[in-house]
């Protein structure tokens, strides 16, 4: 028989330290909980490092968590302009370096700190009896090879999904080729203008996906052809209809949002991009050092189609990285991979932006009394997110862990009022908007649409 022990005086252990994990280390700070925060890399953020060089669409008055602007503001912190738009190295610099770097919170920050497994203290998720009152097992590989637990009294997960991209093949998985010709890829948003210049410069390139990360890397390539002769961009999306493709353009609450698939609709509709929609990936081939051949299928999905590049952009989304969580019980979407409450309010299937509803603590619960998932990986495979969304999340999540309730069940999110939730194209004249208009300041009791 496994004994229970008084958890209580344990830490909540934070995996992931990136702006969703230090929101939440804020939050429990102001609860007066001890907690752990566990970041795979070297340095805090380390995905948001990675696409440091994308500006993002929502400006600082979006991105910065309320628990955590009151414990800057009393160490004398500058806050940046609330109307401006941050890249992710931005984000770092002015706001989650400083968050980090507060005495409430560095002393708890484990950096270099992979998390390779999450269970109860010796009990197998097979065991019901007095599993809520066991602590948390965190197993730990540390930089320099080492292995740690660390006891836990509840786990948030906070920890991404940037390290977990889909692949290029349409069906969910890799096409043959593409792993044996990954020194041509690139997954996610490459930074073609600075680090990574030189493997683009000139070059042929194919980009594939739909979403923003996409439309990101295309606007990027072109602004590299324009300094490159020789850059060529074939942009491939798997959808036939191109008309969600662009999005609300001038009618976006997010102008930066809008201004995204504006540009891009002007550089196809002028030539300067090569579209072909749909396109989905079935093969890959090649020689060493030189380039590939991506073959796929379009039109009504018998016709074939080849795409010779020099690089490939797979810009199609991320999914959650469930392998360290095997002996955790999850109530997982069967599609979606979120929590299972959370998955109607957030489903691609039915929602046509980045549609955000109140939520927290409830939704957001797992079968495993004192585990969540939070922040993008929280979404699973739905690319909906956006960082206020996990903010107020892990508000929820902490006031829950301290045993308020009222607080845990009132939603505070705050986001523009107006979203472009449905985009109809007429021809080739101006798009036809549906907006959706509503408060989030509260939990409604029909569905509606809050959308960033």
């Amino acid at each position: 028989m496994t004994q229970q022990t008084d958890s209580s005086d344990l830490p909540v252990a934070i995996i992931g330290g990136g702006p969703v994990g230090l929101a939440a280390a804020a939050h429990l700070v102001a609860r007066g909980l001890p907690f752990v925060v566990l970041e795979a890399g070297g340095q805090i953020a380390d995905s948001v490092r990675r696409w440091g060089h994308v500006r993002m669409f929502s400006p600082w008055q979006y991105n910065i968590d309320k628990a955590a602007r009151s414990l800057l503001d009393a160490a004398g912190w500058t806050p940046p302009d609330a109307k401006r738009l941050p890249t992710g190295n931005d984000l770092i610099r002015d706001y989650l370096a400083p968050l980090a770097a507060l005495p409430a919170i560095a002393p708890h920050l484990r950096l270099g700190t992979k998390v390779v497994a999450i269970g109860r203290e010796a009990q197998d998720k097979v065991v019901d009896a007095g599993r809520a009152d066991i602590p948390f097992a965190v197993q730990i590989e540390t930089a320099d090879g080492g292995h740690e637990t660390i006891r836990a009294r509840a786990v948030i997960d906070a920890s991404g999904t940037w390290t977990a991209p889909n692949p290029l093949g349409a069906g969910g998985y890799a096409v043959p080729g593409e792993t044996a010709f990954a020194d041509r890829f690139a997954y996610g948003i490459p930074d073609v203008l600075g680090r990574d210049r030189d493997l683009y410069a000139g070059k042929r390139v194919l980009v594939v996906g739909s979403g923003h990360s996409a439309i990101n890397v295309v606007l990027d390539l072109l602004t590299l052809r324009q300094q490159a002769e020789g850059t060529a961009i074939t942009w491939a999306v798997r959808r036939a209809d191109t008309t969600r493709l662009w999005g609300g353009g001038a009618a976006d609450a997010l102008p930066a949002r809008g201004d995204l698939g504006s540009r891009a609709r002007n550089a196809v509709d002028s030539g300067e991009i090569t579209l072909l929609a749909p396109f989905r990936a079935t093969g890959v081939d090649g020689v060493e050092g030189g380039p590939v051949l991506v073959s796929g299928l379009g039109g009504d999905g018998s016709a074939p189609i080849s795409v010779t590049a020099d690089r490939v952009v797979v810009a199609t989304g991320f999914r959650p990285d469930l392998s360290f969580l095997r002996e955790i019980r999850l109530g997982l979407d069967p599609a979606l991979e979120c929590a299972t409450a959370l998955a109607p309010l957030i489903d691609p299937n039915l929602h046509s932006c980045g549609t955000v509803r109140p939520h927290g603590a409830r939704e957001l619960a797992h079968p495993e009394p004192g585990f969540s998932i939070a922040g993008m990986k929280s979404y699973g495979r739905a690319p909906t997110f956006l960082l206020a969304t996990g903010h107020e999340q892990v508000r929820s999540l902490v006031a829950d862990l301290a045993g308020d309730r009222q607080a845990a069940e009132k939603v505070e999110l705050e986001l523009p009022e107006t979203g472009v939730c449905n985009t109809q194209f007429a021809g080739a004249g101006a798009p036809a908007i549906a907006e959706t208009k509503g408060s989030c300041s509260a939990a409604p009791k029909k569905p509606s649409s809050c959308c960033g």
